[in-house]
């Protein structure tokens, strides 16, 4: 047995510093001993050649690049000696271990971002802890597409925090610029790698949208955050309503639903605190619903039919249905509807019934007749 054998690179030994920055620290003592070699060497061409010290220079820089111009040569036998010297042992030598050192870095660094241990410097960005179930990849694909289409996130870098992906992120992926750090959100040292103080939002999404146990571990992971003062400007998933006020006494921002298949609820909810509210009430049938009215829309433009049903307490239209099956959404308001449906938010505990919308239109084109009339009489009259 080789019981005295020495290792490669006596820095291996200590075995509690990072490997990244033993490389670095290599490097830096290998380009500072070429360094002092460089000028000792430009000092020896410059006193024992007849040379100005900008041609000593240039000789010693075209000598340790292997260039040799041939423009400039030492003449004396201690400059050549010298010229030998710096030739093998810093061209030859120091540049090949300084080389070598930077590809190993470079393969390390690869590494370690496959693996989700490289520490980023990042700032003002999107942090995402834990990954869904299933279909973890499509989510983080849709919810990079639809936030970064929003203006002023075109270029916000996307920080994933999970435990996920231990052979690397899936290409599509990385592709987009989103990285990722192998990790947990109650995990002190997680936090502090993705540096969580720094993001613009945190966003805890629930390990199981379909285990109510998993607002457990969300929990642990916001009471970490609000104790970093990180609550007002973070979005957590629960799974279980019951929660909901436990998380809002914590100092959490935006608490919302689990939905897997619509990103969307999560992007508003980011970018415009309170509209998830809106959406998430069309997910349920708890308080609001879009329903739909089959009815015949021929003499009406769209701001009248949005000011009859608000007027008459039936509700906020969304979008009507033309003659050839179309949903329009968001119309024109200037424009004549001409159609066979209405699509309008209602509540869900009194939904009105078709006649009651009908009526309410009826009353509004009475209205609209008197007003036309009184303004007609009162220029007749002008």
């Amino acid at each position: 047995m080789q019981r005295n054998r020495r290792p490669l690179n006596p820095e291996h030994q200590a075995t509690h510093l990072p490997m990244g920055g033993l490389i670095r620290h290599r490097m830096k003592r290998l380009f500072a001993i070429l360094a002092g070699l460089l000028i000792l060497q430009i000092l020896v061409i410059w006193t024992v050649e007849d040379l100005t010290l900008f041609e000593s220079i240039w000789i010693t820089m075209t000598t340790v690049s292997t260039v040799g111009y041939g423009d400039f040569a030492p003449k004396t036998y201690i400059g050549r000696l010298s010229t030998i010297l710096i030739m093998f042992v810093g061209a030859i030598t120091m540049l090949t271990l300084i080389i070598s050192d930077f590809i190993e870095y470079r393969f390390y660094r690869r590494e370690r971002i496959l693996m989700g241990k490289w520490i980023y410097k990042m700032n003002d960005h999107i942090v995402i802890i834990n990954t869904p179930k299933t279909g973890g990849e499509q989510y983080f694909m849709r919810f990079a597409s639809q936030i970064r289409a929003i203006p002023g996130y075109e270029t916000i870098p996307i920080m994933i925090l999970t435990r996920q992906f231990p052979s690397g992120l899936p290409t599509e992926l990385s592709d987009i610029g989103v990285v990722h750090y192998h990790g947990a959100g109650f995990e002190a040292e997680s936090l502090k790698a993705v540096h969580a103080g720094s993001a613009r939002h945190i966003i805890v999404l629930a390990a199981d949208e379909a285990d109510p146990y998993s607002d457990s571990l969300t929990f642990d992971i916001a009471h970490r955050l609000t104790e970093l003062n990180l609550g007002n400007h973070t979005v957590v998933e629960c799974v279980n309503d019951e929660n909901r006020g436990r998380f809002k006494s914590l100092g959490i921002r935006t608490v919302i639903r689990p939905v897997r298949t619509y990103p969307e609820i999560m992007v508003r909810s980011v970018v415009a605190p309170g509209s998830e509210k809106v959406l998430e009430d069309m997910f349920n049938y708890e308080h609001d619903h879009p329903h739909r009215y089959d009815l015949t829309l021929d003499d009406l433009d769209w701001a009248d039919i949005v000011s009859a049903l608000v007027r008459h307490g039936i509700g906020t239209a969304l979008a009507y249905i033309d003659n050839d099956n179309e949903v329009i959404c968001h119309p024109p308001t200037s424009e004549e509807v001409e159609g066979k449906g209405l699509i309008v938010l209602v509540k869900s505990a009194e939904t009105p019934n078709v006649t009651a919308v009908e009526e309410a239109l009826e009353r509004h084109r009475g209205f609209l007749k008197q007003w036309r009339e009184h303004a007609v009489q009162a220029n007749n009259g002008g």
